[in-house]
Protein backbone atom coordinates (compact mmCIF):
# COMPACT_ATOMS: atom_id res chain seq x y z
CA UNK A 1 0.00 0.00 0.00
CA UNK A 2 2.80 2.36 0.90
CA UNK A 3 4.63 1.54 -2.34
CA UNK A 4 1.58 2.29 -4.49
CA UNK A 5 1.01 5.56 -2.63
CA UNK A 6 4.65 6.50 -3.17
CA UNK A 7 4.42 5.63 -6.87
CA UNK A 8 1.24 7.66 -7.27
CA UNK A 9 2.85 10.66 -5.58
CA UNK A 10 5.89 10.32 -7.84
CA UNK A 11 3.72 10.22 -10.99
CA UNK A 12 1.71 13.21 -9.78
CA UNK A 13 4.92 15.13 -9.17
CA UNK A 14 6.22 14.30 -12.64
CA UNK A 15 2.93 15.42 -14.22
CA UNK A 16 3.05 18.72 -12.35
CA UNK A 17 6.67 19.20 -13.43
CA UNK A 18 5.77 18.54 -17.09
CA UNK A 19 2.95 21.08 -16.95
CA UNK A 20 5.33 23.62 -15.44
CA UNK A 21 7.72 23.13 -18.35
CA UNK A 22 5.10 24.00 -20.97
CA UNK A 23 5.70 27.31 -22.69
CA UNK A 24 3.36 30.09 -21.54
CA UNK A 25 0.62 31.20 -23.91
CA UNK A 26 1.94 33.75 -26.37
CA UNK A 27 0.49 37.13 -27.28
CA UNK A 28 1.96 39.98 -29.40
CA UNK A 29 3.59 41.63 -26.37
CA UNK A 30 5.44 38.43 -25.42
CA UNK A 31 8.04 38.98 -28.14
CA UNK A 32 8.40 42.76 -27.87
CA UNK A 33 11.77 44.09 -26.69
CA UNK A 34 11.89 47.74 -25.60
CA UNK A 35 15.50 48.05 -24.47
CA UNK A 36 18.15 48.89 -25.45
CA UNK A 37 16.92 51.81 -27.54
CA UNK A 38 19.23 52.45 -30.54
CA UNK A 39 20.80 55.91 -30.48
CA UNK A 40 19.75 58.46 -33.07
CA UNK A 41 22.16 59.22 -35.94
CA UNK A 42 21.42 62.05 -38.37
CA UNK A 43 21.83 60.87 -41.98
CA UNK A 44 23.41 62.95 -44.72
CA UNK A 45 21.21 65.55 -46.40
CA UNK A 46 19.73 64.79 -49.80
CA UNK A 47 21.31 67.17 -52.29
CA UNK A 48 19.54 68.33 -55.47
CA UNK A 49 21.83 66.02 -57.44
CA UNK A 50 20.64 62.89 -55.59
CA UNK A 51 17.10 63.83 -54.56
CA UNK A 52 15.64 61.52 -57.21
CA UNK A 53 17.68 58.58 -55.93
CA UNK A 54 20.49 56.45 -57.34
CA UNK A 55 19.97 54.94 -60.78
CA UNK A 56 20.24 51.17 -61.19
CA UNK A 57 23.56 49.61 -62.25
CA UNK A 58 23.82 47.97 -65.65
CA UNK A 59 23.38 44.38 -64.42
CA UNK A 60 20.39 45.07 -62.14
CA UNK A 61 16.81 43.92 -62.62
CA UNK A 62 14.66 47.03 -62.34
CA UNK A 63 11.55 46.11 -60.38
CA UNK A 64 10.01 49.58 -60.38
CA UNK A 65 11.20 52.53 -62.46
CA UNK A 66 8.61 55.08 -61.36
CA UNK A 67 6.16 54.24 -64.14
CA UNK A 68 5.67 50.51 -64.66
CA UNK A 69 4.20 48.42 -61.82
CA UNK A 70 3.64 45.32 -63.94
CA UNK A 71 6.40 43.29 -62.25
CA UNK A 72 4.26 43.10 -59.12
CA UNK A 73 0.99 41.37 -58.25
CA UNK A 74 -1.32 41.84 -55.28
CA UNK A 75 -1.53 39.18 -52.59
CA UNK A 76 -4.13 38.58 -49.90
CA UNK A 77 -4.38 35.99 -47.15
CA UNK A 78 -0.66 35.39 -46.66
CA UNK A 79 1.50 35.19 -43.56
CA UNK A 80 5.27 34.92 -43.32
CA UNK A 81 5.00 31.24 -42.41
CA UNK A 82 1.97 30.28 -44.50
CA UNK A 83 1.45 31.03 -48.17
CA UNK A 84 -1.24 28.38 -48.63
CA UNK A 85 -4.54 29.82 -49.83
CA UNK A 86 -3.01 33.10 -51.00
CA UNK A 87 -4.99 34.89 -53.69
CA UNK A 88 -3.27 37.04 -56.28
CA UNK A 89 -4.45 39.77 -58.62
CA UNK A 90 -3.28 42.76 -60.61
CA UNK A 91 -1.28 45.50 -58.93
CA UNK A 92 -3.78 47.98 -57.41
CA UNK A 93 -1.28 50.39 -55.86
CA UNK A 94 -1.60 53.89 -57.33
CA UNK A 95 1.44 55.38 -59.04
CA UNK A 96 2.04 59.12 -58.77
CA UNK A 97 5.12 61.32 -58.95
CA UNK A 98 7.30 58.30 -59.71
CA UNK A 99 6.27 56.25 -56.68
CA UNK A 100 3.89 53.40 -55.82
CA UNK A 101 1.75 53.90 -52.71
CA UNK A 102 0.38 51.09 -50.60
CA UNK A 103 -3.36 50.56 -50.97
CA UNK A 104 -5.48 49.28 -48.11
CA UNK A 105 -6.24 45.61 -48.29
CA UNK A 106 -3.52 44.52 -50.70
CA UNK A 107 0.18 43.80 -50.33
CA UNK A 108 2.42 43.30 -53.35
CA UNK A 109 4.85 40.56 -54.34
CA UNK A 110 7.22 40.34 -57.25
CA UNK A 111 6.35 37.95 -60.05
CA UNK A 112 10.00 36.90 -60.13
CA UNK A 113 11.59 34.98 -57.27
CA UNK A 114 15.13 35.32 -55.93
CA UNK A 115 17.76 33.55 -53.84
CA UNK A 116 20.81 35.66 -52.86
CA UNK A 117 20.74 39.32 -53.84
CA UNK A 118 21.62 42.97 -53.45
CA UNK A 119 18.50 45.13 -53.21
CA UNK A 120 18.07 48.90 -53.39
CA UNK A 121 14.71 50.36 -52.43
CA UNK A 122 13.50 53.82 -51.39
CA UNK A 123 10.50 54.50 -49.18
CA UNK A 124 8.60 57.44 -47.74
CA UNK A 125 6.22 57.47 -44.78
CA UNK A 126 3.37 60.02 -44.82
CA UNK A 127 4.33 63.65 -44.23
CA UNK A 128 1.18 64.16 -42.17
CA UNK A 129 1.82 62.40 -38.87
CA UNK A 130 -1.09 60.24 -37.76
CA UNK A 131 -1.01 57.58 -35.07
CA UNK A 132 1.95 56.51 -32.98
CA UNK A 133 4.24 53.53 -32.49
CA UNK A 134 3.36 50.70 -34.85
CA UNK A 135 0.41 52.68 -36.20
CA UNK A 136 2.55 55.37 -37.83
CA UNK A 137 3.88 54.84 -41.35
CA UNK A 138 3.94 51.05 -41.03
CA UNK A 139 4.85 48.75 -43.90
CA UNK A 140 7.52 46.12 -44.42
CA UNK A 141 9.82 44.50 -46.96
CA UNK A 142 9.66 40.70 -46.77
CA UNK A 143 12.80 39.05 -48.13
CA UNK A 144 11.80 35.88 -49.99
CA UNK A 145 8.28 36.59 -48.71
CA UNK A 146 9.24 35.34 -45.22
CA UNK A 147 11.69 37.62 -43.42
CA UNK A 148 10.55 41.17 -42.69
CA UNK A 149 12.77 44.22 -42.73
CA UNK A 150 10.56 46.72 -40.94
CA UNK A 151 9.42 49.95 -42.57
CA UNK A 152 8.06 52.46 -40.07
CA UNK A 153 8.17 56.16 -39.27
CA UNK A 154 11.10 56.13 -36.87
CA UNK A 155 11.40 59.90 -36.33
CA UNK A 156 10.57 60.72 -32.69
CA UNK A 157 8.25 57.72 -32.61
CA UNK A 158 8.94 55.37 -29.67
CA UNK A 159 8.05 51.71 -30.12
CA UNK A 160 9.56 48.37 -29.15
CA UNK A 161 13.17 48.25 -30.36
CA UNK A 162 12.90 44.95 -32.21
CA UNK A 163 9.95 46.32 -34.19
CA UNK A 164 11.27 49.76 -35.13
CA UNK A 165 12.44 50.82 -38.58
CA UNK A 166 15.65 49.02 -39.53
CA UNK A 167 14.83 45.94 -37.46
CA UNK A 168 14.47 42.39 -38.65
CA UNK A 169 11.01 42.24 -37.17
CA UNK A 170 11.05 40.87 -33.61
CA UNK A 171 14.46 39.28 -34.20
CA UNK A 172 17.22 41.89 -34.52
CA UNK A 173 17.34 45.44 -33.16
CA UNK A 174 18.98 47.95 -35.55
CA UNK A 175 22.43 49.20 -34.56
CA UNK A 176 21.30 52.84 -34.75
CA UNK A 177 18.26 54.87 -35.83
CA UNK A 178 19.12 57.02 -38.90
CA UNK A 179 15.53 58.04 -39.69
CA UNK A 180 14.70 61.12 -41.69
CA UNK A 181 11.62 63.24 -41.01
CA UNK A 182 8.19 62.04 -42.11
CA UNK A 183 7.58 62.76 -45.79
CA UNK A 184 11.27 62.61 -46.74
CA UNK A 185 12.58 59.84 -48.97
CA UNK A 186 14.74 57.21 -47.28
CA UNK A 187 16.84 54.37 -48.65
CA UNK A 188 17.55 50.76 -47.83
CA UNK A 189 20.52 48.95 -49.39
CA UNK A 190 20.33 45.27 -48.55
CA UNK A 191 22.75 42.37 -49.01
CA UNK A 192 20.93 39.09 -48.42
CA UNK A 193 22.07 35.47 -48.42
CA UNK A 194 19.25 32.93 -48.16
CA UNK A 195 19.27 30.02 -45.71
CA UNK A 196 20.27 26.61 -47.05
CA UNK A 197 18.42 23.37 -46.37
CA UNK A 198 19.23 19.76 -47.18
CA UNK A 199 16.88 17.39 -49.01
CA UNK A 200 15.31 16.37 -45.69
CA UNK A 201 14.40 19.97 -44.86
CA UNK A 202 17.10 20.45 -42.21
CA UNK A 203 18.79 23.86 -42.14
CA UNK A 204 22.46 23.73 -43.09
CA UNK A 205 23.14 27.48 -43.02
CA UNK A 206 21.19 30.36 -41.52
CA UNK A 207 20.16 33.23 -43.74
CA UNK A 208 22.19 36.42 -43.30
CA UNK A 209 21.39 40.04 -44.04
CA UNK A 210 23.32 43.32 -44.01
CA UNK A 211 21.32 46.56 -44.26
CA UNK A 212 22.31 50.18 -44.75
CA UNK A 213 19.57 52.72 -44.09
CA UNK A 214 20.22 56.17 -45.54
CA UNK A 215 23.83 55.07 -46.05
CA UNK A 216 24.29 54.03 -42.39
CA UNK A 217 24.79 50.44 -41.22
CA UNK A 218 21.81 49.16 -39.21
CA UNK A 219 22.19 45.36 -39.63
CA UNK A 220 25.64 43.79 -39.93
CA UNK A 221 25.68 40.23 -41.28
CA UNK A 222 22.71 39.46 -39.05
CA UNK A 223 21.54 35.86 -38.69
CA UNK A 224 17.92 35.27 -39.62
CA UNK A 225 16.39 32.90 -37.09
CA UNK A 226 13.32 31.94 -39.11
CA UNK A 227 10.09 33.54 -40.27
CA UNK A 228 9.28 36.90 -38.70
CA UNK A 229 6.16 36.30 -36.63
CA UNK A 230 3.82 38.84 -35.04
CA UNK A 231 2.95 36.35 -32.30
CA UNK A 232 5.26 33.64 -31.07
CA UNK A 233 8.64 32.39 -32.15
CA UNK A 234 10.36 32.23 -35.58
CA UNK A 235 9.52 29.17 -37.63
CA UNK A 236 12.05 27.22 -39.68
CA UNK A 237 10.57 26.22 -43.01
CA UNK A 238 12.63 24.81 -45.88
CA UNK A 239 12.25 26.73 -49.13
CA UNK A 240 13.98 27.67 -52.34
CA UNK A 241 13.74 30.97 -54.16
CA UNK A 242 11.10 33.43 -53.01
CA UNK A 243 9.60 36.80 -53.96
CA UNK A 244 10.01 40.23 -52.48
CA UNK A 245 6.86 41.37 -50.73
CA UNK A 246 5.84 44.93 -49.90
CA UNK A 247 3.38 44.94 -47.04
CA UNK A 248 0.25 47.02 -46.82
CA UNK A 249 -0.37 47.87 -43.16
CA UNK A 250 -3.09 50.47 -43.61
CA UNK A 251 -0.71 53.43 -44.03
CA UNK A 252 -0.02 55.10 -47.42
CA UNK A 253 3.72 54.38 -47.60
CA UNK A 254 5.43 55.17 -50.90
CA UNK A 255 8.10 53.12 -52.70
CA UNK A 256 10.28 54.02 -55.66
CA UNK A 257 13.55 53.22 -57.46
CA UNK A 258 13.52 49.49 -56.71
CA UNK A 259 16.22 47.37 -58.27
CA UNK A 260 17.90 44.07 -57.47
CA UNK A 261 21.11 42.27 -58.42
CA UNK A 262 21.21 38.50 -58.12
CA UNK A 263 24.39 37.28 -56.39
Amino acid sequence: MKKSTLAFALLLGLAQWAVAQEKPKQNPESSEIWEPVPRVVTPGVLSPATASGTTAPSDAIVLFDGKDGSKWVSVNGYSASNWNGVTEGSNPWPIRDGAMYSAKGASLRTKQEFQDFQLHIEFRTPEKVEGSGQGRGNSGIFLQGRYELQVLDGYNNPTYSNGMVGSIYKQAIPLVNPSRKPGEWQTYDIIYFAPRFNKDGMMLEQGKVTVLMNGILVQNNTNIKGTTEYIGYPKLQPHGKGPLLLQDHGNPVGYRNIWIREL
